[in-house]
């Protein structure tokens, strides 16, 4: 049977891209649709307009510490208009990289929405229908909000970066680390945040001790964080926003933003039709090669809900494209892969938590807190903490987890060391870069008792 394309992709994000341009670079004749914008959630509503503005929110805290270094400080004040629109060029600008290098790789691109109407068949909204031999679903996931009375009235992680102003008092709900994240940034940049977390922790799934560490560097930053509290509804008034709880109690704000997890965004696309085997939360399910119960049709990315984190939807992309296209059937590692949190201050993790790795290994934890020294010297009361978790008979480690400035810096290096292997006795051989707060990885000599 003869096809339009070999393989025609549906979703133009990071994992969605990297596979179209690693098979057509291979030789295949590759399409690919995006309803929205070329990029996906990661550079266009996530991972990088979120960075710029934790840059943003930074200063503040910065210019606060430069008196303490001997510089003088003058008004400050923070342009949300000039900032947003300074953030959408530079969206705009790497939406147009994303496009011109599929183009460049021979991708014929369409902006419409793809649904299947075979295992071989996409049709497009634009009215086009087009065969293809593989097709790949890359499609992400989308923002959840829950069904109360006034959800209409919030906002979630998508609109955010398009708000006309900042508001002046800021609700965020959740305890993920999206909301973590929006919760110092938004505080950063001068609006009265409070957060509420309906669960006993924020940060569910990462280190205890991490989780508290946080919360409480948190709550110094005058965020006001509630844990085991949540919204019962929102209702618009003249003056902002009012908020009833959980509790019975009643706050005025300016804007209400949900980031209380993300769904796969898998609906409608006539997968189920087909025999593609959906998950309970509507994930894609695929194998270790990211193929579906249907032969033809693949799925990579956070649309799969193995680890959601964009790094992995382009190494998944690339290991696609070198099963499908290249001969060389290449599973995905989806074992000790390092991350950042970019709260303030952020987390490097990578590894085992201290929990998870008690449940099956006897371990040694090593731990250092302290002030860094441009804190220190600044006057600031933020500490920083370091853990390694290693497991006692063969010294490995199982686990690094990081809080404090540059952490996700760190943990990209020291993720090489364990993803190798190493021990304890490799970090206690490796000198020391001094004065950094980094050395603190490879000083730490005694476990902790107990």
């Amino acid at each position: 049977m003869s096809f339009d394309f070999d393989l025609y992709v549906i979703g133009g994000g990071s994992g969605g891209v990297r596979a179209a341009r690693w098979s057509a670079l291979a030789g295949a004749k590759v399409g690919l649709c995006e309803e929205y914008r070329y990029g996906g959630t990661s550079e266009i509503r996530g991972c990088v307009p979120k960075k710029l503005m934790v840059f943003a929110s930074s200063f503040s805290e910065i210019a606060e510490d430069a008196e303490g270094f001997g510089w003088s400080s003058s008004t400050r004040t923070f342009d949300w208009p000039a900032f947003i629109a300074k953030k959408d060029t530079e969206i705009d600008r790497l939406e147009e990289i994303y496009a011109s290098n599929l183009q460049k790789a021979g991708v014929e691109i369409e902006r419409a929405r793809g649904t299947l109407k075979d295992p071989h068949t996409v049709a497009l909204s634009n009215g086009r229908t087009i065969t293809a031999r593989h097709i790949l679903i890359a499609t992400g996931v989308r923002p959840f909000c829950p069904d109360l009375p006034g959800i209409e009235h919030a906002i979630t992680s998508n609109e955010v970066f398009h708000l006309a102003d900042m508001p002046k008092r800021t609700l965020i709900v959740g305890g993920g680390y999206i909301a973590c994240e929006f919760a110092g940034i938004m505080n950063g940049l001068g609006s009265a945040v409070t957060q509420f977390y309906r669960g006993a922790q924020i940060l569910r799934g990462f280190d205890d001790e991490v989780r508290g560490h946080i919360a409480e560097e948190m709550r110094k930053k005058s965020i006001d964080l509630h844990v085991g509290r949540d919204v019962v509804s929102i209702e618009k008034t003249e003056t902002g926003l009012t908020v009833t709880c959980t509790d019975g109690s009643m706050r005025e704000v300016d804007c209400v933003l949900y980031a209380t997890g993300r769904q796969p965004n898998a609906a409608g696309l006539g997968l189920a039709e087909l025999g593609v085997g959906l998950a309970q939360n509507g994930a894609v399910k695929v194998d270790a090669y990211s193929q579906t119960a249907v032969p033809s049709i693949y799925a990579v990315g956070d649309v799969t809900d193995r680890v959601n984190l964009t790094p992995v939807a382009i190494r998944e992309g690339m290991a696609f494209a070198e099963t499908v296209f290249k001969s060389n059937p290449t599973p995905v590692d989806h074992a000790l892969i390092p991350t950042a949190v970019f709260t303030q201050p952020e987390i490097g993790t990578v590894g085992l938590t201290q929990e998870e790795a008690r449940e099956t290994h006897e371990i040694e934890v090593y731990r250092a807190t302290f002030r860094p020294m441009f804190h220190a010297f600044a006057g600031r009361d933020q500490r920083m903490l370091m853990k390694l978790i290693v497991d006692k008979p063969s010294q490995r480690v199982l686990g690094v987890h990081i809080v404090g400035p540059a952490a996700g810096e760190m943990i990209q290096m020291v993720g090489i060391a364990v993803k190798m292997g190493a021990t304890k006795a490799d970090f206690d051989r490796t000198v020391a870069v001094h004065p950094t707060a980094a050395e603190e990885l490879v000083t730490m000599r005694d476990p902790v008792p107990g």
